[in-house]
């Protein structure tokens, strides 16, 4: 799996994990293989009722949320939605930056409602459809990408922390967010399995 503790760890950018390891686009396709396969293998054998089992977490908190879920647990369908929303919109800012198209501001964001992954086979299903779609995005990038090519119109907080989002970094950022959940899903999944039957 590529390795973005460097950018966790505040070592490194997602641009310079990409440069200093000689990543390729191949090197992307397998680290979202990896994820997702990483992610299915969490959430496979649950029933049903542990996939919308909602965990304890005294560190809730999404300012984002839509008014009264604020500070809700995520299920295990909230964060299959989360995840595959965000590394979604990495893989489409990826396809758009290589192709050298410039000036995009609005964000290529669409977030399944969480509610409706509701089972397992719903749950399963979304990360597959992930997959393919992020997988398709790379197949998007041209022979010759324009690694030049960078986010425009993010805030100053937003480039001191990320750094230069070109498209290898904007796809590698997705990763990242995913990573950053591994431990939530894997808390939710031992809560699940500890408090429903199997």
């Amino acid at each position: 799996m590529v390795d973005l503790s460097p950018f966790a760890n505040g070592e490194k950018k997602y641009i310079d994990i990409w440069n200093d390891d000689n990543l390729t686009i191949d090197d992307l396709r397998d680290a979202t293989n990896e994820s997702v396969d990483f992610l299915l293998g969490l959430i496979s054998d649950l029933n049903d009722e542990q996939i919308v089992f909602e965990p304890v977490d005294e560190e809730a908190k999404d300012p984002y949320a839509e008014d009264g879920e604020q500070e809700i647990a995520w299920n295990i369908g909230h964060l299959v939605a989360h995840v595959t929303s965000s590394s979604e919109e990495g893989a489409a800012f990826s396809s758009i930056l290589a192709r050298g198209v410039e000036g995009m501001e609005t964000r290529p964001r669409y977030e399944t409602p969480w509610r409706e992954i509701d089972t397992t086979a719903k749950a399963i299903q979304r990360l597959e459809e992930s997959r393919r779609m992020r997988l398709a995005y790379l197949d998007t990038w041209p022979d010759e990408p324009d690694y030049d090519n960078a986010r425009a119109g993010v805030s100053e907080r937003f480039a001191e922390y990320f750094g230069v989002i070109n498209a290898p970094a904007a796809f590698l950022m997705g990763l990242g967010h995913e990573h950053s959940h591994y431990e939530q899903f894997k808390d939710a999944v031992e809560q699940a399995k500890a408090s429903v039957s199997a």
